[in-house]
This record gives C-alpha cells, structure tokens and sequence, in this order.
C-alpha cells in the first residue's frame, strides 16, 4: 500500500509505472491493495445498459479484502504509539482479518493472538498457524459474537499484555477503504460508477469505501448485503438484527440493505465458478446477488450503471480437511 520509489522520466507512460508497482515490492506488506477488477459478463448479459463489475480482492498477499483493514489498523496502532514490540496483537476474527493480522505480524515482527468461532474452517486455521499465531476458540453455537465476548474477557483480564484493534469499532479498519480501496474502484472504472455492493461483516468495506466514492460523486449509490435471518450459512456476513453491532456501521450512509438468503448466494457463487472460472466464497455470493437485484431495478426503470461489488476471498477459504479412512485389508 506504499508508494515504491522508482527512478522514471516525467514523461513515462503512468500505465508502465502502475505495472511496475505491481511487480516490485520492498516488503510483503507494500503488495496490499492495488487489486484488479474483472467483468462478470455471464451476469449482467442479462441487463442492456448494465456493466457489473469485482474487485478482486483475493489477490491481496493474505488472500481476502481484510488485508486493507489490517494493514490500517496496525500502521495507525503503531503511529500513535498504542503498538509496541512489547504488546500482543489480539482480536476476534471469523478468520480472514485473524489471517491479515497473521501475515502481518510476521512480515512487521509481532505476536498475533487470534480468538476464533469453534467452528471456522480447518483452513483458515492452519493458515494462521502457519506465521505462527496462537488461536483460542470460543463456541461455536455463538459465532462471530461469542468471539468478540472471549475476546474482550482475555484483554480485560491482562490489559498491559495485549494491542486490542477491535476491528468492529475501529475506524481505521473503513479508513483502510476510504484511502484505498474507493479511489482504486474511481480509477478502474474511469469515474463511470454508479453503485457500489458489498457484504456487512465488520462492515469496514463498504462504510469506507461507500463514504469516499459518495464523496467523489454524490449520486452513487452504495448498498450492504446481509443474510436475510439469523440463522444462515454465510460464513463472514452479520444479519445485524440479531447480532451485536458494529461501532463502525453507520446504515445512515448507505442508500439500502438488501437480504440475501443462503441458498440464493451459494447458488451464485456455484455460478461464479462454472461460468466465469471464479472461485469464491459465499460472500462474494451474495455480493452478486445484490449486484443483480440493483441491475433488475435499473432495467425496469429504463436507466443504465456501472454496478461494482468486491470478492472478498476465495473459496479455498472454505474448504475442510479431507476425513481419515481406513483402508480396506487385503
């Protein structure tokens, strides 16, 4: 997300400049953002007038769009003088921020603490394992909130011991987007967005990026997506009705909510693979099924958009390692 020196003639084609950045890089946190978006045209195909666009923010070095968040949240932390080499970084995470914050830790030299839901993926697990952080895990019959419960008891417990980030109350975590992630989306789509799409977790995405690109342009319009109950299977999204609410999610600054049913989002994401070779999460999901709904409304009223939503991971993200069997005798 830093700039990187590179020594050019004024009048080098900024087109060149660009690809270098993405090639070069002094650490592994420099590779953070500068993600590509790419058309989904089995989708809005469908839609005259209609371009639906995803940014693809797998791609980032930690493989999700909450490397953005992180990153921000820890260079903020350590500006201000609340992050030291003696504290332990610590946060509840339903995995992919638990990841940035891994990736991260290793690459600036900080202990990690993860506290994690029972029942996040096998995958997710060994990959914070991997740079070394520790992980505690809460109930799994109390998700994403009972993490954040366990999580403020350990840091209430041994205060001096830990950096608490608390990424749902943490404004850094939009800014990450605000300064990022919205004037990307402005560049690549040549100032062309009309509507911005994007899955409420921390709600981080679009709160940040939604605020920027209102700013940019007033009359885009910006829409979360949510579960549509309680009860779902969209590992990383909140129905905020029945969860505990992010400090960051101001739904006064969006232009809607729309609610998306598990089935319906899973069934995109299947879509996703086998039409456009893209393998993501469920997020991603129901990201484009709220991307389609907003298309349907503009067809029915005669009007033309540049429809932008984000892939917020892949779907390797999800897997579960495979069961042992025992092997027939001879």
């Amino acid at each position: 997300m830093t700039d990187i020196d590179i020594d050019i003639d004024e009048d080098s084609d900024k087109e060149a400049v660009d690809r270098a950045r993405g090639r070069v890089a002094e650490t592994i946190t420099d590779l953070i953002g500068h993600t590509p978006m790419v058309r989904l045209r089995s989708f809005d195909r469908a839609f005259p007038g209609i371009e639906i666009w995803a940014k693809c923010e797998f791609l980032n070095p930690g493989g999700s769009v909450k490397d953005r968040a992180a990153y921000q949240m820890i260079a903020d932390a350590i500006e201000s003088g609340a992050l030291d080499r003696h504290r332990v970084v610590i946060d509840s995470s339903s995995g992919n921020t638990g990841i940035a914050y891994s990736l991260i830790g290793g690459a600036m030299g900080f202990k990690v603490t993860l506290v994690l839901p029972g029942n996040v993926s096998w995958a997710r697990r060994k990959i914070s394992e991997a740079f070394g952080t520790k992980l505690v895990f809460s109930s799994p019959m109390e998700g994403s909130d009972g993490a954040i419960n366990l999580c403020r008891e350990l840091v209430d417990a041994d205060p001096d011991k830990y950096f608490y980030p608390n990424q749902y109350a943490n404004e850094s975590n939009p800014r990450g987007h605000y300064l990022t992630t919205a004037p990307e989306i402005w560049d690549q789509t040549a100032g062309r967005v009309t509507h911005f799409v994007a899955g409420i977790g921390t709600s981080g995405t679009v709160m940040g990026t939604g605020r920027r690109l209102k700013e940019l342009r007033r009359e885009i319009e910006v829409w979360a997506v949510e579960p549509d109950q309680a009860l779902h299977g969209l590992e990383g999204l909140k129905h905020m009705a029945s969860s505990i609410v992010p400090g960051i999610y101001h739904p006064g600054q969006l232009d809607g909510v729309l609610p998306i049913g598990t089935e319906e989002a899973w069934d995109v994401s299947e879509k996703l693979s086998q039409e456009e070779g893209i393998l993501v999460g469920h997020s991603s999901g129901a990201a484009v099924a709220g991307a389609l709904r907003l298309a349907k409304r503009l067809v029915a009223e005669g009007k033309p958009g540049v429809i932008v939503t984000v892939f917020p991971d892949r779907a390797d993200r999800y897997f579960e390692a495979p069961t042992a069997k025992r092997l027939p005798g001879p």
